[in-house]
């Protein structure tokens, strides 16, 4: 063996090892659908919301002047802000893929997957520290208060007098009389009123030029000149003078004005940068400053990175507070989860067994591949969340660390799984074509490799391209899919267009592969229909499905959609005896909730509770109560909270921009690498296969929810994939055949992609279709929707991709 593949054999196995090792050492979160997880409620600080709304009116003189109707109003508004303040916070690169959404008028729900203490503890930092940032001015009497007040020997608890220098007095901590207290946001609450001034006493951290850490006392004004709500970006980055990190602050362009116009008016003043209730700088404003700003402070590194990513997420409008705690059961439920588990297993020896069977030896290789993928997939998980993160600014330190794994996940691999098989069949059958042509073994691997290696470079370059733009604008589960999805591609190249090629030469030169043989379908192997002939019978039947399903889906109107996407109820019961999952979900199917989310829930004390999430509200939840009430158990409904769309409305627009540019990604790449013409056959496919998919999936009597938008995400993958597959031998034959209509071309490229197209439809569907009979409830409709997503995307690459394409060469002859 030469030296090259010795070092392709060594890289694959350390790289093999080096996955392995971070699974058993870092160990796989699975996500609160397949595991369950912490649950927390938070409800907004209505105190805290009648004090900001004081700060920030110079009209009302105090708290009690507010009116009610303006109090709730303002807590609503904080409520929905806060629900997507909190998911960029904890959910910050995309991996994490919690639960978050608005219950009732001022409470929010967040769901985390893992229930272990470090999990919680972090969870709980992240929600509590609510990151409102304020600049307010420091008050023009300051010093002559702060040296009356110290010169009269008052003294703020815990504290004690420190010295002076030429910056004025400062005090260091009190040890002794402040005992174990913590300077948190309470403390520094309570020490706002010290002094009896008409400003809030506030003490600044800093250092000591024997580097000890002193504390420096402050009068501000009560009134906020200007909030955090208009930060950007956040980024730590050292202090040219001391060296220390600092928080970069980046505002939108309102914002830039609204701290130009603050710095214009208050020139030769000071500023305070105050963030939870805490002064961290109060410099001397110089000069108008229609720019950014900095907060410098007594922070390390690592608080430097936390502080940045929760002001980078965005300061909540008010404070909020945890006031229940929970442990949540898998949302898809165990009877879901186990069905899942057995279908999946079910699906891929079947896919394996199909390949070792039609391909022989050659289907061997590629089942060993197939398992390398599947090894080498947490590396690459690793690898591809670590580059988007850093290349979209999403990164913020902390280590080395595995996406959480949820059915958004599982769908990225159900489709990396796909493409690998399809890229094995396609290199396959370019090798079954060198073979016939009377090529030597050695010759028919390296040509058919050679010949594919094109198709297949286009067809994972525009997924993977979709996937980078899905990661830079979506957010939530859209990233986490995104992630998954590259991990695979690029785990999946490597392996099929490297380790599977090495595996075939090193059989060949071995002298242990003398032949190609492979099985065929009978009467494709000189295959000839006239596909094209019936574009124009297809095109009608295309568009009558989507008229006539999408007519079902308008006038069923709301009902189309999921708690997901429109909110609903949440009821909680309690319970004598605990009925299995499996007896819950068929009594709510009979009595027409098939969708209802289920999950038992644990308190920190240990009791545990069933909770039912439903999409209908009112009266019409009337049947789900008392379906529940008649289960054996005693079963008693304890409370009924309406709560928000999970797909808030920032989620949805970022998925809306995440899509566009993915479109616009395409066009651009196909339109490169082929033409205008094929880039709008790709389009038309795409947007063909999500409306039917759509279209019958809610026609049937579906709903549409977080798995199915998962479903949906796979199939748009799926089909550009089989779309450029016909596409590239469309490109082929264009520069082989002279003299011919693009139409006959057309059905010549279709007609020898066709064998490949019904083995890829095939080996894709043993899993899908196990999904779908073995399945149950999420399970089951995210099968569901990938059926008709994969079969539609087939159908779509022969009668709607390339028929678009003839609309720009009609009757042209290829010169």
């Amino acid at each position: 063996m030469d030296k090259n593949k010795l070092w392709k054999w060594i890289t694959l196995f350390a790289l093999t090892g080096m996955s392995v090792w971070m699974v058993a050492d870092l160990g796989v979160t699975w996500g609160l659908d397949l595991q369950g997880g912490s649950s927390f409620t938070i409800q907004v600080d209505e105190a805290d919301v009648r004090q900001k709304l004081v700060e920030g009116d110079e009209t009302v003189s105090s708290v009690d002047a507010l009116k009610v109707a303006d109090v709730k109003k303002k807590v609503q508004e904080t409520q929905q802000i806060a629900v997507e303040i909190i998911r960029n916070r904890i959910d910050g690169l995309g991996t994490a893929e919690p639960e978050i959404y608005p219950q009732g008028n001022d409470r929010i729900v967040v769901r985390l997957p893992g229930v272990d203490p470090e999990t919680r503890a972090d969870a709980k930092a992240q929600i509590s520290r609510d990151a409102v940032l304020s600049f307010k001015l420091v008050h023009n009497d300051s010093a002559q208060w702060v040296a009356e007040v110290f010169g009269a020997g008052q003294m703020p608890p815990g504290f004690k007098m420190g010295g002076q220098d030429g910056a004025g007095i400062f005090l260091v901590r009190d040890r002794e009389a402040m005992a174990d207290e913590e300077l948190d946001r309470a403390f520094f609450k309570r020490l706002r009123r010290f002094g009896d001034k008409p400003a809030d006493f506030m003490l600044m951290e800093d250092r000591h030029k024997d580097n000890s850490k002193i504390y420096r006392p402050e009068f501000i004004e009560r009134r906020r000149q200007m909030g955090g709500d208009r930060v950007q970006n956040a980024s730590v980055m050292p202090d040219p003078m001391t060296g220390l990190p600092t928080i970069s602050l980046e505002f939108d362009a309102e914002g830039r004005n609204e701290f130009g116009r603050v710095t214009e008016e208050n020139v030769n003043r000071r500023l305070a940068v105050i963030l939870d209730d805490k002064l961290y700088s109060a410099p001397n404003i110089n000069e108008a400053i229609y720019g950014n700003a900095s907060i410098s402070g007594s922070f390390s590194n690592a608080e430097a990175r936390k502080l940045a990513n929760v002001l980078k997420a965005g300061a909540l409008p008010g404070r909020v507070k945890i006031v229940e705690e929970r442990t949540v059961a898998p949302t898809l439920g165990h009877d879901s989860i186990s069905s899942g588990i057995k279908a999946i297993v079910i699906g891929g020896v079947a896919v394996l067994l199909f390949m070792g069977i039609y391909y022989l030896i050659p289907g061997m290789i590629a089942n060993f591949s197939l398992i390398f993928v599947l090894l080498l997939l947490p590396i690459g998980m690793v690898v591809s969340s670590g580059f988007l993160g850093a290349a979209t600014g999403s990164l913020q330190g902390g280590g080395i660390s595995l996406p959480t794994l949820t059915l958004y996940g599982i769908a990225g691999i159900v489709l990396t799984v796909g493409m690998a098989v399809d890229a094995n069949v396609l290199t396959f059958e370019r090798m079954r074509e060198e073979w016939a042509v009377g090529k030597s073994v050695s010759g028919a691997i390296n040509a058919g490799y050679n010949k594919a290696f094109s198709t297949i470079l286009d067809a994972n370059i525009t997924t993977l391209l979709t996937a980078i733009i899905l990661f830079w604008q979506g957010s939530g589960p859209i990233r986490g899919f995104a992630v998954t999805l590259s991990a695979g591609i690029i785990v999946s190249m490597f392996i099929v267009l490297v380790i599977t090629r090495l595996g075939f030469n090193t059989l060949a030169d071995n002298g242990m592969l003398k032949s190609i043989k492979m099985l065929s379908i009978p009467g494709l192997k000189n295959a000839n229909f006239n596909f094209l002939g019936s574009r124009k019978i297809a095109g009608v039947i295309s568009l009558l499905i989507i008229i006539g399903s999408w007519g079902v889906f308008f006038k069923k109107g709301d009902a189309n959609f999921g708690v997901d996407f429109k909110g609903g109820s949440v009821i909680t019961f309690e319970f004598d005896q605990k009925q299995d999952i499996e007896v819950v979900r068929a009594a709510l199917g009979e009595a027409g909730f098939p969708t209802a989310g289920i999950a038992y829930q644990s308190d920190v004390s240990g009791g545990e509770v069933l909770e039912l999430k439903i999409s209908d509200s009112g009266e019409d939840a009337e049947p789900a109560l008392q379906a529940i009430k008649a289960l054996d158990g005693g079963y008693v409904d304890v409370k009924n909270d309406s709560v928000g769309s999970q797909i808030g409305s920032e989620l949805k627009r970022k998925g809306l921009l995440a899509i566009i540019w993915s479109l616009v990604g395409i066009i651009i790449y196909i339109s490169i690498r082929f033409e205008f013409a094929f880039a709008c056959g790709a389009i038309t496919a795409l947007a063909h296969d999500v409306l039917i998919t759509v279209g019958i999936f809610c026609a049937l009597g579906n709903e549409l929810s977080m798995p199915i938008i998962a479903a949906l995400l796979t199939i748009v993958g799926y089909s550009v994939n089989d779309t450029i597959v016909v596409f590239d031998r469309i490109r082929e034959d264009l520069k082989l055949e002279k003299g011919k209509s693009y139409q006959e071309i057309a059905n010549l490229s279709i007609n020898q992609t066709l064998s490949r197209t019904l083995l890829t439809s095939v080996t894709t569907l043993l899993t899908v279709i196990m999904l779908l009979f073995f399945g149950g409830g999420a399970v089951q409709d995210f099968a569901l929707a990938l059926t008709i997503g994969i079969l539609v995307g087939t159908y779509s690459s022969v009668f709607v991709a390339t028929p678009v394409v003839l609309l720009w060469h009609k009757e042209k002859k290829v010169q």
